[in-house]
């Protein structure tokens, strides 16, 4: 138990570690002396948990879109009509940019990474897609229900990803730019205005 104890914490340095290097240096000026370094752990532990620099950043990857997913997820299964839903997912905005705004630099290196390396891409799509399934599913929700007009589903769930992002990006380069959180609470009241049933 001990010894499992044990490993769980140098993982967890070496998560810590290469969060920091990675924030501060990026991606391609950071090796895994440095990781190790910052940890406070040898290159065998380091390989012990990680086969390479790459699969410790995709394991940051991973662990910030799990949480990312977390952060939303209650508001996925809920009850009530899609406007509601697209509302309590408005009024979650605030809460989740705050909780990702320390971590700009590396949420910025994930994407510049992404751009570059395709196993770091998909790991990203895959969640960007799963986020867009939900939104159309809830859409055609919203046209069955008629609470939404009858407009292509998966256009309209692109346009709430589209607005989604955007407002997520903007939140985390300049926080101190407007009110984010009631930012999304009013974008999701114009997008419901232009989409709502009976238009």
């Amino acid at each position: 138990m001990r010894n499992e104890q044990r490993r769980e914490e140098t993982r967890a340095a070496l998560m810590e570690a290469a969060t920091q290097a990675f924030s501060e240096r990026g991606y391609d000026a950071t090796g895994v002396d440095e990781i190790c370094r910052r940890a406070g752990v040898s290159k065998g532990a380091f390989y012990y948990h990680f086969e390479s620099k790459q699969a410790i950043f995709m394991a940051l990857v991973a662990a910030w879109l799990s949480e990312l997913e977390q952060a939303l997820g209650p508001a996925f299964p809920g009850a009530g009509s899609a406007s509601d839903r697209l509302q309590e997912l408005s009024h979650r905005f605030r809460d989740v940019l705050a909780s990702q705004s320390p971590r700009v630099t590396l949420i910025l290196e994930f994407w510049t990474q992404a751009s570059r390396n395709e196993a770091i891409r998909q790991t990203v799509l895959t969640l960007y897609r799963a986020f867009q399934s939900f939104f159309e599913g809830l859409i055609q929700d919203g046209i069955g229900e008629g609470s939404l007009r009858g407009l292509d589903s998966a256009v309209v769930s692109r346009v709430v990803l589209a607005i989604a992002s955007g407002l997520f990006f903007q939140g985390l380069l300049d926080p101190e730019g407007t009110d984010w959180g009631a930012l999304a609470e009013e974008s999701v009241r114009i997008l419901m205005s232009g989409i709502g049933g009976g238009g």
